[in-house]
């Protein structure tokens, strides 16, 4: 199959409705990529981003990994690109390119930091990572596990056939995604799936994925299999381990913590709408330079910059973010370590603090405002975001759109970033 086969791809959004009788709004809801095509040349472009930089300093034997016989290069590669192995999720459906090593009993375990996720499958030699970059959006590698050496490649177009589709808003991206799974771990064609973020129902979460770590009376789809054509939920939640799911001895822990997951979720539909964003400036920079500015259409302009940056807004702000009804408690480990990342204001006030309450962060603006991603948006974009961030931050803009963020939020958010992001403000003058 062509490679141009998998990516022509149109991405429908609905846009506010106060703009929906515009042509800018019109136009923005049916944006789609050729990412083959100018200004993308998805795979004509270098790559430049930490798995890249890794490969740079293997080749020039900067560092050497190390070899076991139960996982392969996967403890010394997590430690190379600063992975915390805590952040152990674990899905057993056969939803990746290694179908045929993933079952319940042998389920493909993902880890993850702020850029960078690795999928490790027992009994298999091939290991799969993908990576944040500033050109290619999700840039993807192929890891063959010979124990003399770890072969590392750039991954082929086979990866794009899910990761650039409308699960991944239209672009080289990321998904947790909910399913229906049967005893074997395949999943039923006959019944729907979702893609997951900090919005979705908590019962919705996780199907075809193990969960384990505290949740009250919260319920979700996770550690559940298909019986009698129904998912099977009767005692599928709080698992404090899953040792009685599977051998669990070759993993690097027991546990798919439930807070990991949830992390998860947020960072791969948010790094998808910066992503997103990103693309579709380039896109409509690429097309105006073929045209002489005017007055009228540097007014479009904006106004299609506003319409872009919002949905990164949003997404930073943790709009329509489901509420939680019962604590959650997960993994210390992994709570510790993540929070731990900083940065902390004079205080000790983080943007990585969790709430786990009635929400998942206390302060709910998004730690990846201090990833590359964010700084790599075009400038324009980026001023853009930052204007409408501070807007919403300064009580310009109280839309109902971010009404669940109180004054005080606003103001202890603000604070923060002023004393951990430097220069955060001037962005948007």
């Amino acid at each position: 199959m062509k490679l141009t086969c998998y990516l022509r791809l149109v991405l429908v959004f609905a846009m506010p409705l106060a703009l929906c009788g515009s042509n800018v709004a019109l136009a923005q809801q049916n944006v789609s990529f050729d990412i083959e095509k100018p200004p993308f040349e998805y795979t004509k472009t270098a790559d430049d981003n930490r798995v890249s930089r890794l490969i740079a300093k293997l080749k020039s034997k900067e560092i050497k990994l190390q070899y076991t016989r139960e996982q392969g290069y996967l403890a010394s590669m997590l430690e190379a690109l600063e992975i915390p192995p805590s952040s152990q999720t674990l899905v057993f459906s056969k939803t990746s390119m290694q179908v045929r090593y993933i079952s319940p009993r042998n389920p493909r375990a993902i880890y993850f930091n702020d850029d960078t996720y690795v999928g490790w499958v027992r009994g298999s030699s091939l290991m799969e990572i993908s990576t944040f970059d500033p050109k290619l959006g999700a840039a993807f590698y192929t890891v063959d596990m010979m124990p003399w050496r770890a072969k590392i490649e750039r991954a082929s177009y086979d990866c794009l056939g899910c990761h650039v589709t409308s699960m991944t808003q239209g672009v080289p991206g990321h998904t947790v995604r909910s399913v229906l799974p049967n005893i074997d771990g395949s999943v039923d064609p006959q019944s729907a799936s979702s893609i997951t973020s900090h919005r979705s129902p908590f019962s919705q979460r996780w199907g075809g994925w193990y969960v384990t770590g505290r949740h009250g009376e919260m319920t979700h789809s996770g550690n559940a299999l298909l019986r009698g054509g129904r998912l099977d939920t009767h005692d599928n939640g709080n698992r404090l381990n899953l040792r009685d799911e599977f051998d669990t001895y070759d993993y690097l822990s027991p546990y798919s913590d439930i807070v990991a997951l949830m992390v998860l979720e947020h960072q791969s539909q948010t790094h998808n709408a910066m992503t997103r964003a990103d693309f579709s400036v380039r896109q409509l920079q690429h097309a105006q330079s073929k045209r002489e500015p005017t007055e009228e259409s540097e007014s479009e302009w904006r106004a299609q910059l506003h319409l872009i940056a919002k949905p990164v807004v949003e997404a930073l702000l943790f709009c329509d973010e489901t509420e939680l009804t019962s604590d959650v408690k997960g993994l210390l480990e992994f709570s510790h370590t993540f929070e731990g990342y900083g940065p902390s204001d004079d205080q000790g006030r983080s943007l990585r603090q969790f709430d786990l309450k009635t929400r998942m962060f206390k302060y709910p603006l998004s730690y990846l405002i201090y990833s590359n991603a964010f700084d790599s948006l075009r400038e324009e974009l980026r001023r853009e975001v930052v204007r409408q961030l501070l807007d919403v931050l300064e009580e310009r803009d109280t839309s109902q759109t971010y009404a669940h963020l109180t004054s005080q939020m606003r103001r202890d958010i603000l604070e923060i970033l002023r004393a951990t992001k430097p220069g955060f403000e001037r962005e948007a003058s």
